[in-house]
């Protein structure tokens, strides 16, 4: 039975999803879909606009067999972390191929610049060390370090998000030294920071704008009309989506009653960041405000909003390097499965090595860092919502039978 990964987020699921969910499927000739997804907190570090079991249920219902989370320490990670944990967890459940949707569509200027890199390691690596302290974020400090070890301007654009996500999961299949055969497809209609719904294939943040800002209605071009119920249906029930401005009065009040010393220990924060977090606190009266004042050339919205995702979760450092010293996963959790994704399981449960856990229950070796992530998720719902969605991780996983 062939399988072909998928590493998403579905916040939403939209039409774009779907083209490279059938692009996938068709170019990989595979039998199995399966997504790696993060959980209620995001790579960019933002919490999901629904909560992470809605999101798998609509990927079930629109094709995808088998929805595995990825573990928070994973999910909100720059690039390389968050493809890391994504690709371990393909290649334990010996998944056959990746596809992944990039801006440039061709997949051998990625395998290109690997073997370039690789044969120019030290000087990559001292280069981008360089370009870090010199005060350049991530992503800059990566196509600073590129450049220099290939001595020419880099085929791949890296002011572009999902190159970049794109290079990190070959540079992890290969040098995991995994039978994974990476694949791309070119993103079509938009571009991944579109502001507006042009086109029924539309960026996820134009339609996380559209939903914010205007009326439910005005996403039903881009969506699913099964992704378009979910959403309308979870805010009716539990009154609101979640964004950063609802939890903005809750993260001040974290911010403004931590110790520096507290929050010294958080995950991400570093070289007196901290400092600057609790006097800009002070000054704020709006999420996006907080962020308008805190952002620095060194430290860039994204990496900001993970460090406020750490401190509303309490994680910290120490717990965090602790979970990535791991050189494989200890287990997967499954949120969500279709017939033909228990029928991989069951065909490949003899030679997948590593446990697969249908709860939240204890033996699971994540139990208790997600309970603590979810509560913080849910901490902005009224306690109704809290304790009915507070039970679903302890429940069996989403099944569609049909």
């Amino acid at each position: 039975m062939k399988s072909c990964g998928l590493i998403v987020e579905y916040n939403p699921y939209h039409n774009g999803h779907h083209y490279h969910f059938q692009q996938a499927k068709e170019i990989t000739g595979a039998d199995c879909v399966i997504a790696v997804m993060s959980g209620n907190f995001l790579q960019r570090g933002e919490p999901a606009l629904i909560d992470k079991f809605s999101r798998a249920r609509i990927a079930v219902e629109q094709g995808i067999d088998l929805v595995v989370e990825l573990p928070y320490f994973y999910a909100v990670q720059h690039s390389e972390l968050f493809a890391k944990g994504a690709i371990r967890i393909l290649d334990s459940l010996q998944t056959d191929a990746v596809c992944f949707g990039s801006e440039h569509g061709q997949i051998d200027e990625f395998q290109q610049l690997y073997q370039t890199i690789q044969h120019h390691h030290q000087e990559y690596q001292e280069s981008l060390k360089d370009s870090l302290q010199q005060g350049h974020s991530y992503p800059k400090a990566n196509e600073i370090a590129f450049y220099q070890v290939s001595n020419q301007q880099v085929a791949l654009d890296f002011t572009k998000p999902n190159n970049i996500l794109g290079f990190q999961y070959v540079k992890n299949i290969y040098d995991l030294d995994s039978s994974i055969t990476p694949v791309t497809i070119e993103r079509i209609k938009n571009d991944y920071h579109d502001l507006d719904i042009q086109h029924p294939i539309a960026s996820a943040t134009s339609i996380r704008q559209a939903l914010l800002y205007q009326e439910e209605g005005s996403i039903e071009e881009a969506v699913p009309s099964y992704t378009n119920d979910v959403i309308a249906q979870y805010k009716k029930t539990h009154g609101t989506w979640h964004h950063w401005q609802v939890y903005f009065p809750l993260l001040k009040y974290r911010v403004l009653t931590m110790t520096i010393s507290e929050l010294q220990a958080i995950h991400g924060v570093k070289e007196g960041i901290e400092n600057r977090i609790v006097e800009t606190a002070k000054a704020a009266s709006t999420f996006q405000e907080w962020m308008e004042l805190l952002k620095t050339k060194r430290y860039t919205w994204t990496s900001l909003q993970r460090i406020f995702t750490h401190i509303l979760t309490n994680s910290q450092k120490s717990e965090i390097e602790n979970l990535l010293t791991d050189h494989h996963p200890k287990g997967f959790r499954i949120l969500a499965m279709s017939k033909k994704g228990k029928e991989y399981l069951r065909y490949k449960k003899k030679s997948i090595e590593i446990p697969w856990y249908t709860s939240n229950k204890p033996p699971y070796p994540y139990q208790l860092i997600d309970e603590r992530v979810d509560h913080a998720y849910y901490s902005i719902l009224p306690m109704h919502s809290q304790q009915q969605l507070a039970k679903q991780p302890y429940l069996r996983p989403i099944i569609k039978d049909a």
